[in-house]
This record gives structure tokens, C-alpha cells and sequence, in this order.
């Protein structure tokens, strides 16, 4: 999922997205654990979305932060 679909979301969609992806992630640690991942790129791709939707999360709380100029 790139940053512009996540933009789109509602603030509670995008917890609702992030716990998804925290569960693949996890889901996914598990199978690399167990020998049985197919796609160990998979892993960093679930990190970096974890990473957009925390950044996109946190853009919206600076700019309800700051005064209109």
C-alpha cells in the first residue's frame, strides 16, 4: 500500500490497517522462524508500510498541532 492510498484513509482505518500489518509481520516472523517463508521480501515490505502508516499518522497529529497562519 503506498503513502497516497494511506492518506486517503480515516484515522481509524489507519489503525485498523496498521494492527493488519503488525499481525503479517508477526505471521511472518513466525514462518521464517518455522523454515517455511516463501518470500523473505515480504518482510521488509510489511516493515516499510508499517512505517508509512506511523508516519502518516504522525503527520496528521503535527498539523492538527500547529496554529493556522
Amino acid at each position: 500500500m503506498n503513502t497516497s492510498e494511506l492518506r486517503e484513509l480515516s484515522d481509524t482505518e489507519l489503525v485498523e490497517q496498521l494492527a493488519e500489518f503488525k499481525q503479517e509481520l508477526f505471521n511472518l516472523r513466525f514462518q521464517l522462524v518455522t523454515g517455511q517463508l516463501d518470500n523473505p521480501r515480504r518482510l521488509k515490505q510489511v516493515r516499510h508500510d508499517i512505517a508509512r502508516v506511523l508516519t502518516v499518522q504522525r503527520q496528521r497529529e503535527l498539523s492538527v498541532d500547529q496554529p493556522q497562519a
